[in-house]
């Protein structure tokens, strides 16, 4: 890490992994906009933040199914830090039910926000990351490698992450810029109307993702991780 400040995007980051990953970053001096579809969501996160770190966190509202709401919110983090290194594209959705149960609207909203929202992410930010040979982190699942039954939207979503991350990879590489996916099993988290519980401590933690992510940043410029799984070490708790 070098001696200027850096600076993160991380999306979804208002609770869960991205809010795991924010912690970390924080503190260790990285400076982090997190964005919510909730600005108030946003600004809660931030100022939770601050109290790890003064003067370190924003909160902002932006919708990655929107490239313009993305692009709003990597200027405003350039005009605020004049810099953007590092965009973590966290935000992510379930909807689990079998084909014939499935609705349109939930597999359009699946893939808006798990893929297109990956794609969009990228797409506002990749001229600002050539600018500091930043590092682009999608976080997919073990979802995106392993089929389940009632995953055929959420599996199509994860499936197309790895993919997309992997192919950009190539891309970007020739400008100084990283790309790696990581692919979490299960994380005790929020999401899908999940609220942990003391129950839920054999799963991985969402600051474990966090500590993930930062060996990934730190990790010498010629050396480059392009895909990482993980997962609980003793599944259930057993």
């Amino acid at each position: 890490m070098a001696d200027h400040i850096r600076t993160a995007l991380i999306t979804g980051g208002s609770k869960g992994i991205g809010y795991g990953i924010a912690e970390v970053l924080i503190k260790k001096g990285v400076k982090v906009a997190v964005t919510s579809r909730s600005q108030e969501a946003a600004e809660e996160a931030a100022a939770r933040l601050n109290e790890l770190n003064p003067d370190h966190a924003i909160g902002m509202a932006a919708d990655v199914r929107d490239l313009a709401s993305q692009q709003r919110a990597v200027d405003a983090i350039v005009q605020r830090w004049e810099r953007l290194d590092y965009v973590i594209a966290n935000a992510g959705v379930g909807h689990f039910a079998p084909i014939q149960d499935l609705t349109p609207e939930q597999w359009q909203e699946t893939i808006d926000i798990n893929l297109t929202g990956v794609f969009n992410s990228i797409k506002a930010s990749v001229e600002e990351l050539k600018k500091t040979e930043g590092y682009f982190i999608t976080i997919s699942s073990l979802a995106g490698t392993n089929f389940f039954e009632n995953g055929g939207a959420y599996n199509a979503s994860k499936f197309g992450v790895v993919g997309f991350s992997q192919a950009i990879m190539l891309d970007l590489r020739k400008f100084g810029i990283k790309v790696s996916t990581i692919m979490p099993g299960s994380v005790a988290t929020e999401f899908n109307n999940h609220q942990p519980t003391e129950a839920d401590a054999w799963k991985i933690q969402p600051e474990d993702i966090g500590h993930i992510v930062y060996d990934l940043l730190k990790m010498h410029p010629r050396t480059l991780p392009s895909k990482v799984e993980v997962r609980p070490t003793r599944p259930g708790g057993r």
